[in-house]
């Protein structure tokens, strides 16, 4: 059923004190709370509920505690423990009462976010810069240029190593079988396991040959696994469970893998994790999604400052430059309107922009360039310590929501929550 519309009516309780009357609602939570249109928000996502069964959790709430999790950056758990303590977190998700329990189970989040359509969080960053204009940290003038980046977002999974994809399929194979009661002539986890730690020693004393041999053994074994289950899944006569043959597909996909296949499976809890390189020699490899973000290049005032404009998740590995088509319509859907000119590095050339209205240009262009046009492009590296904070204050560094669902909806409040911390430090002075 739909969620209810909280309301707060002013009423009083002879044993409790109202939060409002027990903290300082100068703190910049509490002004933030009036700046946001909570109305819209409501209308915003109380579609995806039913008009049947029991009433869902309030919008606000619901929202509320989602958008403190990424201003915080910390996790679903800790945002819950600290929920209880801290009576600021309260008033902001619509409480009127001091409550000693969380009232929602902490899965509720979870369910939340798998309820919704990702692009229906670009509501809540569309809000996030409309009370910036509101306080006059943002102006429509600074938007007249944007620097656009992209970035990878990494999903929480271990460093794919074939030896160790090769003794995850065998364990989780092995398991899958019994709980199907399927009688195996040999699990081989014991053996794969001993083998799988010589592969790792050695590799790092370069000693390639002996690891071939090692590797080229735990295959044989998988392989001989797979045949196995095979011959004995057809006189299984139980319907099996749907996990058991995705299981054997994605043991199947390892055992015949090699290095360069476009669908190598890089892990096996998220195999929709994506081998990107960025030509850092720190981090030759990075294994997640690429992310598109775009942020004012000019700030009007003292109180002006810079902002995340759009975060999309980019699945399928695409070039720099491709990207830049996609990430135009959801900066023109969000801000209402394209601006005079992006601004990106020398990865965005062979772009094919066709759009008149906006002009594009690289870093390094010379060609058709004015002074202020040169300001910009000089200015266009302020997205790369926007990106390091996203990363480092933020949750982009790594994510851990499932799919590529989870991926969307981790770029988008990433950056709602650059923006409230932004907005939040505004209040603050």
């Amino acid at each position: 059923m739909r969620p209810p519309k909280q309301t707060d009516v002013g009423q009083q309780d002879l044993f409790r004190n109202r939060l409002d009357q027990i903290i300082d609602l100068n703190h910049p939570l509490c002004r933030l709370v009036k700046l946001i249109d909570w109305d819209r928000l409501h209308k915003e996502f109380s579609h995806y509920y039913s008009d049947i069964g029991r009433a869902g959790i309030p919008i606000r709430m619901i929202v509320g505690i989602n958008l403190l999790k990424h201003i915080y950056a910390v996790s679903d758990e800790v945002i819950c423990a600290r929920w209880v303590e801290n009576p600021y977190f309260q008033h902001f998700c619509g409480e009127i009462f001091f409550q000693h329990r969380f009232p929602i189970e902490r899965s509720s989040m979870s369910h939340f976010r798998g309820r919704i359509d990702p692009s229906a969080l670009e509501a809540v960053l569309q809000e996030s810069l409309a009370i910036a204009c509101d306080l006059g940290a943002l102006k429509l003038k600074d938007l007249k240029s944007v620097a656009i980046d992209t970035t990878v977002q990494e999903k929480n999974a271990a460093h794919p190593t074939e030896h160790g994809l090769m003794y995850k399929a065998i364990t989780k194979l092995s398991k899958t079988a019994h709980k199907a009661g399927i009688k195996l002539r040999q699990s081989y986890i014991r053996v794969v396991k001993k083998a799988s730690i010589k592969v790792g020693r050695y590799l790092h004393a370069k000693q390639m040959r002996r690891a071939k041999r090692e590797l080229k053994f735990i295959r044989i074994r998988l392989g001989r696994l797979i045949r196995d289950i095979e011959r004995k899944v057809e006189g299984v006569t139980q319907e099996l469970p749907l996990l058991f043959y995705d299981t054997l597909r994605k043991a199947k996909q390892i055992h015949r893998q090699k290095k360069g296949d476009p669908d190598y499976l890089y892990s096996w809890h998220a195999p929709e994790v994506e081998c990107i390189s960025k030509g850092k020699a720190r981090a030759p490899y990075e294994f997640g999604v690429k992310v598109s973000l775009a942020t004012n290049l000019r700030k009007s005032g003292k109180k002006g400052k810079h902002f995340i404009l759009h975060a999309k998740a980019m699945p399928g590995r695409p070039y720099d430059g491709h990207t830049l088509k996609r990430a135009g319509e959801n900066i023109e859907k969000i801000i209402g309107k394209l601006p005079e000119r992006f601004v990106a590095d020398k990865g965005y050339k062979g772009h094919k922009w066709e759009d008149s209205r906006t002009k594009v240009y690289l870093s390094g262009q010379k060609r058709g360039v004015t002074p202020a046009i040169k300001k910009d492009i000089n200015h266009r590296s302020i997205i790369e310590p926007i990106i390091g904070h996203a990363k480092n204050d933020g949750l982009l560094r790594r994510n851990y929501l499932k799919g590529r669902k989870g991926d969307a909806i981790n770029a988008i409040l990433v950056g709602t929550g650059f923006n409230f911390r932004q907005i939040l430090a505004t209040l603050a002075t």
